[in-house]
């Protein structure tokens, strides 16, 4: 995390000191910034847990899913892709995970059993997920719709957005080649986070709305279909940071994975419509 962040705070000083011609600009600058990473690091990732496990088969209205076994007849299979967002953690039970609500909303809308598998990691970038694609594919046959949430790590570590997207177009493409269904969440706004103060708050949300625009474009162009949540959700999470943020003041709550979730899962019958895997519904727009 350090280092992830000394590379923020150097290209971000850079940034806000370009055309000024002062080296003793640029060095105040950095120093600034470097003292609000440490700031930053010192309150983010205090209470972080292993997200809870949320995998199995989901029915309308059921308590608690199957557990899944080879044989185990389900109609979807929903696999998840991406960072410690997309594994839900912040979440204090299996029924707050992005993947169990999107489950659980697939199975109510169309009354199918839906199977979830997770192959997203903490700490993830996109840079991972062609790992977590070639897991899938040693595992077994590539699921009917994928979900990939991943950028936030892409960020903090400076990743470049052109190598970012690039990685993500291909992990789309390979799975859209399995003739998987694929939705992007595209990067969230961490400018959203409290615990970067100004100036550095302001450089991270410019980079976070710049890579999910990125990501977008890569995402239409492998075939997939991608949700701006950074957009979607950034003034929602900027009023209430206490019902939306987990206590570690990093990852959503459950509130805010509820409402990320709410945003996702009609692109994803959406696409399951177009695809013709569900019929059309109501709640597909």
């Amino acid at each position: 995390m350090t280092r992830s962040w000394r590379t923020v705070t150097m290209a971000s000083a850079a940034t806000l000191a370009a055309g000024s011609g002062a080296g003793t600009a640029w060095w105040a600058t950095y120093r600034l910034l470097m003292s609000q990473a440490a700031m930053a690091r010192d309150v983010i990732g205090h209470g972080i847990v292993r997200p809870p496990e949320a995998d199995g088969v989901y029915t309308a209205g059921c308590a608690a899913p199957e557990p899944w076994r080879a044989g185990t007849g389900v109609d979807l299979h929903l696999m998840v892709f991406g960072d410690s967002t997309a594994a839900g953690v912040g979440c204090a039970s299996a029924e707050e995970v992005p993947g169990v609500r999107l489950a659980r909303g697939l199975a109510e809308v169309t009354g199918l059993r839906i199977r979830l598998s997770t192959k997203a990691i903490s700490g993830a970038t996109s840079k991972g997920l062609a790992g977590q694609v070639d897991a899938m594919f040693v595992a077994g046959r590539p699921p009917d719709v994928a979900v990939i949430l991943v950028g936030a790590n892409d960020i903090s570590k400076k990743h470049s957005v052109w190598q970012s997207a690039r990685r993500l177009r291909l992990a789309v493409a390979r799975l859209r080649a399995a003739d998987s269904v694929v939705v992007v969440g595209t990067c969230p706004d961490l400018g959203t986070v409290a615990a970067f103060p100004q100036p550095l708050r302001t450089v991270v949300h410019s980079w976070s709305a710049r890579l999910a625009r990125t990501q977008a474009a890569a995402t239409q162009a492998a075939g997939g279909r991608a949700v701006a949540l950074g957009g979607l959700l950034g003034r929602d999470f900027r009023i209430q940071p206490a019902v939306l943020f987990s206590a570690d003041g990093f990852h959503p709550s459950a509130a805010g994975y509820e409402l990320a979730a709410a945003h996702l899962l009609p692109a994803v019958l959406a696409e399951l419509a177009a695809s013709d895997r569900v019929r059309a519904h109501p709640a597909v727009h």
